[in-house]
């Protein structure tokens, strides 16, 4: 009986005790709960935004409609860390919206080019390749003293070995062999003298070797002269027409330049350079454009503009591809209801030798070439393609390429060649 009523307390002082931490605990809650509420109640109209969780609230728990309080601005901008005085629910600009400020384009730098006259001269260590051939061989040869057969057969292997080509060969051992019995040639000074004569008489022609260039007259109008640069994929182009310009800017010419190599992205922003460097003017098109309507146009704002030039710059082409052969017709033709096309330029990479000759046919008989441009003459050692496409095309070289720099481009004179070939 004892232990049944010892139990029986047990749980009643638990009972009560249980009943005593809930109230304790539901007393503590309802107290937070009075207090938060009190707050609520005593705070200023208007309330504040840093202690609303960043939206004022006005009595009741709603948002006014615009800020309570005013906040200091100037010229309509929010002071930092203040709120703005622009009503919310005005335009807002997104970060697309703004604009940054452009800067100026950068005005081009024309650059200084070196006169035209007596490059050839000034570049004659770049054919050091062809002079091995010419100066170190031939000239050796030639200045034994009398020579056998199998002397003037190597003569004439050395002639062939540098890509003057059969037909000119012949014509030079002929005349060599009579000048020196003639002569009674018996030292190398001696020789020279003659192998210079000789070639020299070689590379002579009744064609004009310059340039057409110049601006005419017609029915009391200035028009500039236009000049048209060919050849195929490769041979340098785009960069012979950028250095061409520079030739004629150095000669105080007025250039426009074509950008008609409309296939070729590249081409015509390269062109865009080559103008900028010397302060010319580019006319370009849409890549993919009617390569004649751009030429077309280029010669038309050379016209109106008044200029001494218009270089176009066509696009390269296979000479085994007839239809895009066809449409370098296209393009002279085109031009020429607009103005006289004064020069055809045919680029020509002598590194290629026979393959370039073979290139050179091809065009001549598809546009009327008035004159070659050999570039890379510096990289190879067979100078004497400069004699056989003189010889089987009857064009003359008119300009020569010895070099990567911007006025590596020379007036070809023949002396001057033959003295850089011979040493």
């Amino acid at each position: 009986m004892s232990s049944t009523w010892f139990l029986f307390v047990v749980i009643a002082v638990v009972v009560l005790v249980a009943l005593l931490v809930t109230g304790l605990l539901v007393a503590r809650k309802r107290r937070i709960s009075l207090d938060a509420q009190r707050e609520v109640e005593e705070k200023p109209k208007g309330g504040s935004y840093a202690a609303s969780g960043g939206i004022a609230l006005a009595p009741g728990g709603e948002a006014p409609e615009h800020p309570v309080e005013d906040r200091p601005e100037t010229d309509g901008q929010p002071a930092v860390g203040d709120d703005a005085a622009v009503p919310r629910d005005s335009a807002q600009r997104t970060v697309r919206d703004v604009k940054l400020p452009e800067e100026p384009a950068p005005t081009p730098v024309v650059e200084e080019i070196e006169p035209a006259t007596g490059r050839m001269e000034r570049l004659r260590g770049r054919l050091s390749k062809s002079r091995s051939v010419f100066g170190s061989s031939l000239l050796g040869l030639l200045g034994a003293g009398d020579l056998d057969e199998d002397s003037w057969q190597d003569v004439e292997d050395t002639l062939l070995m540098a890509d003057l080509g059969a037909a000119t060969t012949n014509q030079i051992v002929e005349r060599l062999r009579d000048e020196l019995s003639r002569r009674a040639i018996r030292s190398s000074a001696e020789a020279r003298e003659v192998l210079h004569e000789v070639l020299t008489a070689q590379l002579s022609t009744d064609s004009e070797r310059a340039v057409r260039a110049l601006p005419h007259i017609v029915d009391g109008k200035k028009q500039p002269a236009v000049v048209l640069v060919a050849g195929v994929n490769g041979t340098g182009k785009t960069t012979t027409t950028g250095k061409l310009a520079r030739v004629l800017v150095a000669q105080e010419k007025t250039v426009v330049l074509g950008a008609a190599d409309t296939f070729r992205a590249a081409a015509a922003d390269q062109l865009q350079t080559w103008a900028e460097r010397v302060g010319a003017e580019v006319v370009r098109g849409k890549e993919g454009a009617d390569p004649a309507a751009v030429a077309f146009d280029a010669v038309k704002r050379g016209v109106d503009t008044g200029v001494d030039a218009v270089l176009v710059d066509t696009a390269g082409r296979l000479h085994t591809k007839t239809g895009l052969m066809d449409e370098l017709g296209k393009v002279k033709r085109v031009v020429e209801k607009q103005a006289k096309v004064d020069e055809v330029l045919l680029v020509l990479d002598a590194t290629t030798g026979q393959n370039g000759l073979m290139q050179a046919r091809v065009f001549a008989e598809v546009i009327d070439v008035t004159g070659i441009v050999l570039t890379k003459l510096d990289g190879t050692a067979k100078g004497g393609i400069v004699f056989q496409v003189q010889r089987e095309l009857g064009v003359p070289v008119k300009l020569v390429g010895l070099g990567e720099g911007p006025d590596d481009l020379a007036p070809f004179e023949p002396g001057a060649f033959v003295d850089a070939l011979l040493g």
